[in-house]
Parts: structure tokens; sequence; C-alpha cells
């Protein structure tokens, strides 16, 4: 009798020690998989994030073609990922920046479409000249530069925008000169692709000192 009693005394730690080996891996178990299905969620929340940023930026593309559709079937404008590129040899004699009389009805024409996308949008529209990589120092002393050319021609295309009735508010210029050409400049008609304008479509910048409410009068 006083041996099994022993016998039971020996083998009750041995089996505490196993429940509490089994309670640990159950629990790691259980976090294992808590995490599992945090990281599954996450990825589908990301995801979901993903394909609504796409399916407005289909939704921006198909409205913009609908908008310039006369245009961009007359082949004088492109339209690539949400930017309208105008050849610079429709707008300007070569390394000029004084607008053709052909450039002004093709930027005429398409003031009222940019208008009418722009209006039901918080966007504005980004004027950008380029041009190619020879150095117009060299060839109009008018200019000191690529950029200050890219810079006018940029400039003179938002002006003539407004003359034609697009609101100022509704755009702004930039210049890129000879950067973020369109093809290697290694023939005249390469660098006739790179010498262009680039209007496109962007966010409003918030103003956040105008969104947040005027303080209380004493």
């Amino acid at each position: 009798m006083l041996e099994l009693e022993a016998e039971n005394e020996s083998t009750a730690p041995t089996w505490i020690s196993f429940a509490d080996l089994m309670t640990g891996l159950v629990g790691a178990f259980v976090l294992l998989l808590v995490g599992v299905m945090a990281a599954q969620l996450d990825m589908a929340y990301k995801l979901e994030i993903e394909v609504q940023k796409r399916q407005v930026e289909e939704q921006k593309r198909v409205s913009l073609e609908q908008a310039l559709a006369i245009p961009l079937a007359s082949g004088r404008i492109t339209l690539n990922n949400g930017r309208i590129g105008i050849s610079g040899k429709l707008l300007f004699e070569l390394n000029s920046d004084k607008l053709e009389p052909e450039g002004r009805q093709l930027l005429k024409s398409l003031v009222g479409p940019l208008r009418s996308y722009l209006q039901s949008r918080e966007e504005i529209l980004m004027v950008s000249g380029f041009t190619d990589d020879r150095v117009v120092g060299n060839r109009n002393r008018q200019f000191a530069d690529n950029w200050e050319l890219s810079a006018q021609r940029a400039l003179t295309v938002t002006r003539t925008l407004i003359e034609e009735g697009m609101p100022s508010s509704a755009l702004f210029a930039a210049a890129f000169g000879q950067e973020q050409p369109l093809v290697a400049n290694t023939s005249d008609k390469a660098r006739a692709q790179n010498r262009r304008v680039e209007m496109a479509p962007v966010p409003k910048a918030t103003n956040s000192a105008s969104a947040q409410p005027a303080p209380a009068l004493p």
C-alpha cells in the first residue's frame, strides 16, 4: 500500500508538467493563428485600397479621354497615363517661345473640355515645358539655357489658356528643361519628340491654414 502511494506521488508531477506543456503549446498555436489572421486581414485591406485606387485612376482616364475625344481623334494631342502631350512643333518654332497660330487654335479647342473636366474634381492643371538635350545658348541667345526656354514655353501656353477662358486658379506652369525625355536624344526625330508641352491634372494642394476653424472671439 505504501509502495502504491509512493508511485502515485512520483507520477503526479510528470502529468502536471505534461499538462502545462500542452497548455503552453495550445496558447502559442492560438497566438500564431491570431497573428496569421491579422496579417491576412491587413493584406486584404491593403489589396482593397489598391483596387479602389486603380478603379479611381481608370475612371479618371476614361473621363479625360471622353472630354478630349475630338482633339485625340484628330491626332493633334496624345494622352498617356493622364498626361496630355502636344508636340512642340505644333506650338512653337525651334528655340522660340512665340506661339504659332495653329498652336493657339489647338489650345483654344482644349479650354472647354479641360475646364469642364476640372470643374467636377478637386484637381488643377499642371502645364509643363520640355526641351531636347541640345544647348539652347548656342542656338538662341534670348534664353540662358533649356530650363529658361521650357519655362517660357510653359508660361506662354498657360497664359494663352487663361486668355481663351481657363480660370487662372485652375492651372500653373512648370519647367523640366531637358530632363525626363520621352526617348533617348539620339537623332533629330527623337529630339523633336522630346520638345513638347504636357498638361496633366494633379490634386489641388490642401490649405491647412484655411481648413482650420477660425478662433473664437473673446
